[in-house]
Protein backbone atom coordinates (compact mmCIF):
# COMPACT_ATOMS: atom_id res chain seq x y z
CA UNK A 1 0.00 0.00 0.00
CA UNK A 2 1.53 3.35 -1.03
CA UNK A 3 2.19 5.90 1.64
CA UNK A 4 0.20 9.13 1.58
CA UNK A 5 2.24 12.30 1.89
CA UNK A 6 1.42 14.45 4.92
CA UNK A 7 2.22 17.54 2.80
CA UNK A 8 -0.94 18.46 0.95
CA UNK A 9 -0.27 21.13 -1.68
CA UNK A 10 -2.81 23.83 -2.50
CA UNK A 11 -1.82 26.61 -4.86
CA UNK A 12 -3.22 30.09 -5.13
CA UNK A 13 -3.72 31.62 -8.57
CA UNK A 14 -0.42 33.53 -8.51
CA UNK A 15 1.65 30.48 -7.46
CA UNK A 16 0.02 28.28 -10.09
CA UNK A 17 0.67 30.83 -12.85
CA UNK A 18 4.29 31.23 -11.73
CA UNK A 19 4.91 27.46 -11.66
CA UNK A 20 3.18 26.85 -15.00
CA UNK A 21 5.24 29.59 -16.61
CA UNK A 22 8.44 28.10 -15.22
CA UNK A 23 7.50 24.58 -16.36
CA UNK A 24 6.76 25.78 -19.92
CA UNK A 25 9.71 28.12 -20.36
CA UNK A 26 12.10 26.66 -22.93
CA UNK A 27 15.14 28.36 -21.44
CA UNK A 28 14.54 27.31 -17.81
CA UNK A 29 17.13 24.99 -16.28
CA UNK A 30 15.95 21.38 -16.26
CA UNK A 31 16.07 21.19 -12.46
CA UNK A 32 13.67 24.15 -12.18
CA UNK A 33 11.24 22.64 -14.69
CA UNK A 34 11.17 19.32 -12.81
CA UNK A 35 10.63 21.05 -9.45
CA UNK A 36 7.75 23.11 -10.87
CA UNK A 37 6.13 20.03 -12.42
CA UNK A 38 6.45 18.10 -9.15
CA UNK A 39 4.51 20.82 -7.35
CA UNK A 40 1.90 21.14 -10.09
CA UNK A 41 1.27 17.39 -10.00
CA UNK A 42 1.18 17.44 -6.21
CA UNK A 43 -1.47 20.16 -6.38
CA UNK A 44 -3.53 17.74 -8.51
CA UNK A 45 -3.45 15.33 -5.52
CA UNK A 46 -1.16 12.79 -7.17
CA UNK A 47 0.91 10.61 -4.87
CA UNK A 48 4.69 10.85 -4.76
CA UNK A 49 4.93 7.48 -6.53
CA UNK A 50 2.66 8.63 -9.36
CA UNK A 51 4.61 11.88 -9.78
CA UNK A 52 7.93 10.04 -9.75
CA UNK A 53 6.69 7.65 -12.42
CA UNK A 54 5.40 10.46 -14.66
CA UNK A 55 8.63 12.44 -14.40
CA UNK A 56 10.97 9.43 -14.36
CA UNK A 57 12.48 10.71 -11.10
CA UNK A 58 13.19 8.91 -7.80
CA UNK A 59 10.36 9.10 -5.27
CA UNK A 60 12.74 10.55 -2.67
CA UNK A 61 13.35 13.58 -4.90
CA UNK A 62 9.62 14.14 -5.30
CA UNK A 63 9.16 13.86 -1.54
CA UNK A 64 11.99 16.32 -0.86
CA UNK A 65 10.62 19.06 -3.13
CA UNK A 66 7.03 18.56 -2.04
CA UNK A 67 8.05 19.02 1.60
CA UNK A 68 10.25 22.00 0.80
CA UNK A 69 7.45 23.72 -1.12
CA UNK A 70 4.98 23.00 1.68
CA UNK A 71 7.31 24.65 4.21
CA UNK A 72 8.72 27.56 2.16
CA UNK A 73 6.36 27.93 -0.82
CA UNK A 74 7.90 29.09 -4.15
CA UNK A 75 11.07 30.42 -2.50
CA UNK A 76 11.84 26.86 -1.33
CA UNK A 77 12.28 25.69 -4.92
CA UNK A 78 15.26 27.96 -5.55
CA UNK A 79 18.80 26.66 -5.44
CA UNK A 80 20.22 27.10 -1.95
CA UNK A 81 23.76 27.68 -0.86
CA UNK A 82 25.94 24.65 -0.50
CA UNK A 83 28.25 23.57 2.25
CA UNK A 84 31.99 23.57 1.95
CA UNK A 85 34.77 25.98 1.41
CA UNK A 86 34.04 28.74 -1.11
CA UNK A 87 35.81 28.66 -4.45
CA UNK A 88 39.24 30.22 -4.28
CA UNK A 89 39.46 31.29 -7.89
CA UNK A 90 36.71 32.47 -10.24
CA UNK A 91 35.67 30.06 -13.01
CA UNK A 92 37.83 30.19 -16.14
CA UNK A 93 36.53 32.11 -19.10
CA UNK A 94 37.61 30.70 -22.42
CA UNK A 95 41.01 29.31 -23.24
CA UNK A 96 43.85 31.53 -22.01
CA UNK A 97 47.00 30.34 -23.73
Amino acid sequence: MPRKSPYSIRLDVHERAQLESLARKYTSPYRDVIRARIILYAAESLTNDQIAERLDTPRQIVSKWRKRFFEERVAGLEEGSRRGRPARFPPRRGDRR
